[in-house]
């Protein structure tokens, strides 16, 4: 028997969020944005009218004001995103006990052998769709098929408030057609690796040789060959098994570009204290450090680094991402924006090997001296305590990263580009 496995993600989910707030808004074209005042002014969500308009996430205001003179920004409130995505939680567990979280907007749900799924899961993704809109306000798009990646695939297809199903018999007709870019996992670097092989859609992709694809990309080769084809048996985690935030990161595009090392590392100092806060916050420690960062030519680079032990500590975040940046980077030209981020994130109580050329001493020091900045920082603001570092320039060092410059990228299997 085939599994019956759905994918829930809600439409436009920090536009249509911020919408119910602001009832006034819904009909228009809005679009939630960061600060154009610090130089990260770019799209983050947009209502259907806004995308009618042509306004696209990752986009400059200054763009989508050219193509929709009368569009909204919104800056985002993050508590509200988390609120609404343990809402929708809460209405998808009422289903099944295998709901794993995808992002804050989106979730995998295994609703194999629930009475109502009724062969294709069709009946249950509609009752949810329909209670999402009447108890939240908001909509979901939802996809059902007998794996992960084509009920991801069919939660795309149609926008928003829909329904569609991918099964073994319609697979080739609604999935092959489509762009090889859409399958899961294949970014930007992969994308152009398959277009050297004359690779464009997802079909040309499953009817291509697996020791082809294994040639030219290693291991997932044979990983999107299997996508393509709906091999994947990838299991839906249990409920509470996985967490809403995968990996925390927090990153800014500052007031002047970074010229130099120290630069940077200001900032650096600032966005890993930030990070190890929440950590703390949340309660975890992270195993992996990475940075990724754009030049004033706006060209990406991004890198990691798996972490001897898990750490909540910023002064351990900061000498990774310092280290990283400093291996990958020698400043010819400057640094427009940067992000320190962690991922395989677990309970920050989890036993760990302790090395014995480690000052161990010296390290719970500084997790008692950072939870106690913590506390110093919730009761009389962020700038009450500052490091020293951050007073070597005075327009740098002001940057509260804590508060204006947090994202929660949150997907389970991330491809870094190297």
């Amino acid at each position: 028997m085939d599994r019956i496995i759905l994918h829930s993600d809600i439409n436009s989910c920090f536009a249509n969020v911020e919408c119910l707030y602001r009832p006034e808004l819904r009909g228009k074209p809005v679009s939630v944005c960061g600060s154009i005042e610090e130089r990260h002014g770019i799209v983050l969500a947009s209502t259907i009218e806004a995308k009618r308009c042509g306004v696209k996430t990752g986009e400059a205001i200054w763009q989508t004001k050219q193509k929709c003179p009368d569009l909204i920004t919104l800056t985002p409130n993050y508590d509200r995103y988390v609120r609404f995505s343990k809402l929708s939680r809460e209405i998808y567990s009422d289903y099944t006990d295998r709901v794993e979280p995808f992002g804050l907007d989106e979730a995998f749900l295994d609703v194999t052998g629930n009475p109502k799924a009724f062969g294709d899961g069709s009946a249950i993704a509609e009752e949810i769709r329909q209670r999402i809109k009447f108890e939240l306000g908001v909509t979901v798009s939802i996809g059902t098929s007998y794996n992960k990646i084509f009920a991801k695939l069919g939660s795309d297809m149609k926008k928003p408030d829909a329904v569609t199903a991918i099964t073994r018999d319609n697979y080739r007709e609604k999935v092959w057609p489509l762009p090889v870019g859409d399958l899961l996992y294949v970014g930007r670097a992969t994308r152009h690796k398959l277009s050297e092989l004359g690779i464009t859609t997802i079909g040309e992709l499953a009817t291509t040789k697996e020791d082809v694809l294994r040639k030219q990309l290693g291991q997932m080769g044979t990983v999107l060959y299997s996508f393509a084809n709906g091999y994947d048996r990838t299991p839906v985690a249990l409920h509470g098994e996985s967490s809403i935030i995968k990996s925390i990161s927090n990153g800014t595009t500052p007031p002047r570009d970074m010229v130099d090392m120290q630069d940077a590392r200001i900032i650096l100092m600032m966005l890993s204290e930030s990070v190890a806060e929440r950590l703390r916050e949340h309660g975890f420690a992270a195993g992996v450090v990475y940075i990724n960062y754009r030049d004033t030519s706006l060209n990406y680079f991004q890198k990691q680094l798996k972490l001897d032990r898990p750490t909540s500590v910023s002064t351990e975040i900061l000498e990774t991402s310092t280290e990283l940046l400093r291996q990958s980077w020698c400043f010819s030209v400057p640094l427009r924006s940067i992000t320190v981020g962690v991922s395989d994130l677990c309970p920050e109580n989890t036993p760990s090997q302790i090395s014995i050329f480690a000052d161990e001493h010296r390290r719970i020091k500084r997790e008692k001296l950072e939870i106690a900045i913590d506390d110093i920082r919730r009761r009389f603001g962020h700038y009450s305590i500052m490091r020293t570092i951050t007073h070597l320039d005075d327009t740098l060092g002001k940057i509260d990263a804590r508060g204006e410059h947090v994202s929660y990228p949150v997907g389970f299997f991330k491809e870094y580009s190297r």
